[in-house]
């Protein structure tokens, strides 16, 4: 029997790969805009290699990161995009669950920039809001501190559905959230807001095991997906940064990437997949070494 959710990967980095468009630090909105079909053609991908989950392109959709741009007035306008996007994708498949990501307000891992709880958890609901109906979860992805944990699974809570939290790790020590909280810290959090799963993200692989430990104190279903990133680096934490300020493994190609995940299962994960530069090839991968673990289980 299957008993570990298999998530897709990275889809902005996929996007920009397959675009040829310019990096900036409104990559992935300009491409549900530019290039509608393509992340269609990307979601169905991920399902073809494997994925259960699509997750929906709605990551950076804050009015913070519209603020100032052509698309400060298209909020609505682009969750529809987004969404419609991943379920022609499940239709087109014939099975499949939606996500909806729920990304960090004021840019990713910048727990100093984060809102304070009263003012961040609406902006997170209404972002929920506009998922309801349409997602069959609410991920909030890349969770820097406990402030934003709190917030963001209060505020994910409007869409109605169930919510996992993901947070991000330090890249040295995976003992650690990016504030330099203590990931234990995190546990209570999840349980008391009703969080349904608890993952590590967007880290490196090999910060994920010492996360998944201090995330098994919580009793509920654990998981990872890393990124292939060498690391965040300063430049990337400034506000409007784009991609281009941050450089790819080479070592970390479909199976070694694939190793890792099955190493967290190994460890009690519930739930893998990929996040920045890893694509369906990282996926068809982890789910060849999940088809060969069933096949040894039954044997």
């Amino acid at each position: 029997m299957n008993d570990i959710t298999l998530l897709d990967g990275g889809l902005g980095q996929e996007l920009l790969r397959r675009s040829g468009d310019a990096p900036t630090h409104m990559w992935s909105t300009r491409l549900m805009i530019d290039h509608p079909d393509l992340v269609r053609a990307v979601h169905a991908d991920f399902f073809a290699a494997g994925a259960q989950i699509a997750t929906a392109n709605t990551y950076a959709l804050h009015r913070d990161r519209l603020q100032g741009t052509p698309y400060e007035d298209s909020l609505d306008a682009l969750y529809a995009a987004a969404l419609t996007a991943a379920e022609t994708a499940r239709a087109d498949h014939g099975s499949g669950r939606i996500a909806g990501a729920l990304g960090p307000l004021n840019g990713s891992y910048r727990p100093d920039a984060h809102p304070d709880l009263a003012t961040a958890r609406p902006l997170y609901a209404e972002c929920a809001e506009r998922m309801a109906g349409r997602v069959d979860l609410v991920i909030c992805e890349t969770v820097a501190s406990l402030t934003h944990a709190r917030a963001a699974l209060q505020g994910a809570q409007a869409a109605g559905v169930p919510v996992w939290l993901a947070i991000t790790v330090d890249d040295e020590d995976g003992t650690r959230l990016r504030s330099g909280e203590a990931v234990a810290d995190v546990v209570e959090i999840a349980r008391s807001e009703g969080a349904e799963a608890v993952l590590a993200n967007c880290s490196v692989p090999e910060s994920m095991p010492a996360a998944l430990a201090a995330l098994t104190a919580s009793h509920l279903p654990t998981g990872a997906y890393a990124n292939a990133f060498t690391r965040i680096t300063p430049e990337f934490r400034r506000a409007g940064a784009s991609v281009d300020a941050l450089q790819a493994r080479e070592d970390l190609g479909p199976e070694r990437y694939a190793e890792h995940a099955m190493s967290w299962v190994a460890q009690g994960a519930r739930i893998v997949g990929g996040c920045c530069e890893t694509g369906p090839d990282h996926i068809a991968a982890i789910a060849q070494h999940l088809a060969a673990r069933r096949v040894a289980a039954v044997s």
